[in-house]
């Protein structure tokens, strides 16, 4: 991996990151709301999920590759 790719690459993650703790909050919000839309709730949930993974899989291609 290329300087400028790792560095596009640590930059994205920053970002996801970023979305994925706002989702948190959403949700929290969401979840402790009287009258709470649960499909939106259910939504925001699987978004979060779908981020994890995004930032997971990012992370991977961030470690270098060992020979064994």
């Amino acid at each position: 991996m290329q300087v400028q790719d790792h560095a596009e690459t640590a930059q994205l993650l920053a970002e996801l990151r970023q979305e994925h703790r706002d989702l948190d909050a959403a949700i929290n919000q969401l979840a402790s709301a009287i009258g709470r839309d649960e499909l939106q709730l259910t939504r925001l949930k699987k978004r979060k999920l779908l981020l994890k993974d995004h930032i997971a899989r990012l992370e991977s291609k961030l470690i270098p590759d060992l020979d064994a």
